[in-house]
């Protein structure tokens, strides 16, 4: 549910860890900003207020980190 609507399709976050933080999980050449708009939609709908957007085509793992905050 989300203002008074009732979804069909729930949306299929890939972690969420302990109701605190939404982890969304990517391989691909480049993250867009699609990707962190998608994250962000999942913070919104949850009311959680920090996601990790990880994407594993990348040399260093730390390249590949995004952290997105809703509402902060």
């Amino acid at each position: 549910m989300y203002e008074n609507i009732r979804m069909k399709v729930g949306f299929r976050a890939d972690l969420i860890v302990e109701d605190k933080v939404i982890i969304e999980i990517k391989s691909i050449e480049k993250i867009m900003q699609v990707h962190k708009k998608q994250l962000l939609t999942y913070l919104k709908l949850t009311g959680i207020k920090l996601g990790l957007l990880f994407n594993f085509n990348e040399v260093l793992i730390k390249d590949g980190l995004t952290r997105i905050v809703n509402n902060l």
